[in-house]
């Protein structure tokens, strides 16, 4: 991937997890009283498995980018 791809694959990755944060926060901020614990459990669990790999993949690609920016500074 270019940098470019790398840096429009970024900025997609962080608008998903903004997006999903943003889902979440509204689902149990409105709906909490309407869903009973066992749901809520597995829409925690769902979320925060979600995130971690959103996460992973984020920070994946910014240390390439970093590696990237470091072997251009170094040429």
């Amino acid at each position: 991937m270019t940098v470019g791809e790398l840096m429009k694959t970024l900025q997609k990755l962080k608008d998903s997890l903004c997006d999903l944060e943003d889902m979440h926060s509204f689902t149990f901020g409105k709906t909490s009283l309407h869903i009973g614990a066992e749901k809520a459990h597995l829409l925690q669990t769902e979320f925060e498995e979600e995130c971690k790999s959103l996460n992973s993949r984020i920070e994946e690609l910014e240390k390439e980018l970093r590696a990237r920016d470091s072997r251009q500074k170094a040429d």
